[in-house]
């Protein structure tokens, strides 16, 4: 069992303190899950994470075995779901808006930036499952579980973002050539 895992535990006890230490432990990660999935909305993606822990902890009970960065991924997720359909949020073009909104973009080489850039083109489950397989390392399985998706499902959704990231990057590319 890990230590995450125990504090889940003792938090569902009521001790709150341990719950803190979960909070300190996994807000800059899920912060930044977030951040990806509103593509560079800071404000958005705060109130995201806040709603995510607030929601952790009312349910800290259901929490089982596994992950549990990966259910607050689930949670998560599900909570950027809702605010999209609730939002109506447009697929955002001015990519160059959100690059500047993200501050390692200042100082980032052009491959991450281009990067970044491209990642706000894809979908959100796309993002979603290219974020937790490879940006936080999360299993196959694990990612399919946070985004409550069949393992298949899954591996589409990273197989078709890789895909698309490569012809946006090399599109970039011959266009930086040029």
């Amino acid at each position: 069992m890990s230590d995450s895992e125990v504090l889940a535990r003792e938090a569902a006890t009521g001790d709150t303190a341990a719950f803190g230490v979960l909070v300190r432990r996994h807000q800059s990660r899920l912060r930044g899950f977030l951040l990806r999935m509103t593509r560079g909305n800071y404000a958005l993606a705060d109130d995201l994470a806040q709603e995510t822990f607030l929601e952790a902890f009312r349910k800290i009970r259901q929490f089982g075995q596994g992950s549990f960065f990966g259910w607050l991924c689930a949670i998560g997720y599900s909570r950027y779901l809702m605010e999209a359909r609730k939002r109506k949020l447009e697929p955002l073009n001015d990519t160059d808006e959100i690059a500047a909104n993200i501050p390692e973009a200042e100082t980032a080489s052009a491959a991450k930036l281009d990067l970044e850039k491209a990642m706000t083109q894809l979908v959100p489950a796309q993002r979603a499952a290219l974020t937790l397989c490879f940006a936080l390392g999360f299993s196959n399985e694990e990612a399919a579980a946070a985004l409550d998706m069949p393992l298949g499902t899954l591996k589409s959704h990273v197989n078709r973002g890789r895909k698309r990231l490569a012809v946006l990057l090399d599109a970039w590319r011959n266009m930086a050539v040029s």
